[in-house]
């Protein structure tokens, strides 16, 4: 073959392998948002399993056999959830008793807005007339039903998957870790294997590292944002202040949601602006320390990543699985990142991402 026809060839040989990695990453794409249940639930095991990995270590140096250790962890942690559980339900049950109270007041505020928007959209009209002021064809109440109840039993199914199988998959992965740990080596080549054990330490101690520190982060954030609400003399504070806390675990944007449900309780006790500022304004401060001065000390800097990294992971993940994918965005992320800085074609990704 003459030497003029080899740029040819090496130019469709790596325009092949471009579709053929983009045509991998759809089909990727694809699984994860049609088989999301399956895998939300294993990565929510995956990421359990770390985190309760150095309390059944720890039953092990004390002579406790792993098996035993791993169920006693899982039963722990299902008590513990359920505890939890039971306290958000009493609370939110008794909220919802009031609803009535909170709903009338909602939809005042909600008139007061539309006919704010009317009096604007009556003043472009007369500015120009000669639009067309037909009103939009009313949407039939009957699919909006039939979306919520579908949304809900998706929902549902997803919430009796995880519930059912995360128990199994976290006591199989702690009880099993070894076994597991091996045959995942065996995967890879023998001249890989190394390499593949530096990476698999190195994601074990950021997603651990991760998990800890914001678990301890979200209960500061609970405690600190029931206290606020508890001064401000606002109804249900322990509610408000759990929910300020979980959505803490969202990086930026869950320090605005965290507004939302003060505001709508402080509707009902104030009619001014003012008091509205001041939740926004020390909502924010406490979640502003709790991620900047509180996380960095718990979580370390082993996690880097950028903020453009984390809004882009944020917008994505939230896409694909909303809110759950809201509170997976970081920990996908920063496996991502690990598996980067020790893939050698890729530490190019794992550098921006940490930059």
């Amino acid at each position: 073959m003459p030497e003029t026809q080899s740029p040819p060839s090496v130019v469709r040989f790596t325009s092949s392998n471009f579709s053929m990695r983009v045509l991998a990453a759809a089909i990727i794409l694809l699984f994860f948002y049609y088989a999301a249940g399956v895998v939300i639930t294993l990565l929510l095991s995956i990421l359990l399993a770390y985190f309760l990995d150095p309390a059944v270590e720890f039953l092990e140096k004390m002579r406790v056999p792993r098996t035993i250790g791993a169920m006693v962890m899982v039963l722990i942690l299902i008590a513990v959830l359920i505890a939890a559980g039971y306290g958000l339900w009493t609370r939110t049950a008794d909220f919802a008793s009031n609803w009535p109270r909170y709903s009338g007041v909602l939809r005042t505020a909600a008139g007061a807005i539309n006919n704010k928007i009317k009096g604007i959209e009556g003043q472009v009209s007369q500015i120009s007339p000669e639009q067309s002021t037909a009103p939009a064809a009313p949407v039939p109440e009957t699919s909006i039903v039939r979306t919520l109840i579908m949304r809900g039993i998706g929902s549902l199914y997803a919430l009796v998957l995880e519930a059912t199988f995360m128990p199994f998959l976290v006591f199989f992965m702690l009880a099993g870790k070894r076994e597991v740990w091996h045959g995942t080596l065996q995967l890879f080549p023998a001249s890989r294997r190394t390499q593949v054990k530096e990476t698999l330490e190195d994601l074990r101690e950021v997603l651990r590292d991760y998990l800890v520190g914001m678990c301890l982060v979200t209960l500061v954030v609970i405690a600190a944002s029931s206290l606020f609400f508890w001064m401000l003399d606002l109804e249900y504070p322990i509610l408000t202040g759990m929910v300020s806390g979980l959505l803490n675990m969202v990086p930026y944007i869950g320090a605005v949601m965290a507004w939302l449900p003060a505001f709508m309780i402080a509707l009902t006790k104030w009619k001014t602006l003012g008091p509205f500022v001041g939740i926004a304004i020390g909502l924010l401060s406490i979640h502003v320390i709790a991620l900047n001065f509180i996380a960095p000390q718990l979580v370390g800097r082993r996690v880097r990543l950028n903020a453009v990294a984390i809004t882009i992971a944020l917008l994505f993940w939230g896409w694909v699985w909303g809110g759950m994918g809201l509170l997976l965005a970081i920990p996908i992320t920063a496996a991502l990142r690990v598996i980067c800085d020790h893939t050698e074609s890729w530490k190019p990704i794992g550098r921006w991402l940490s930059a």
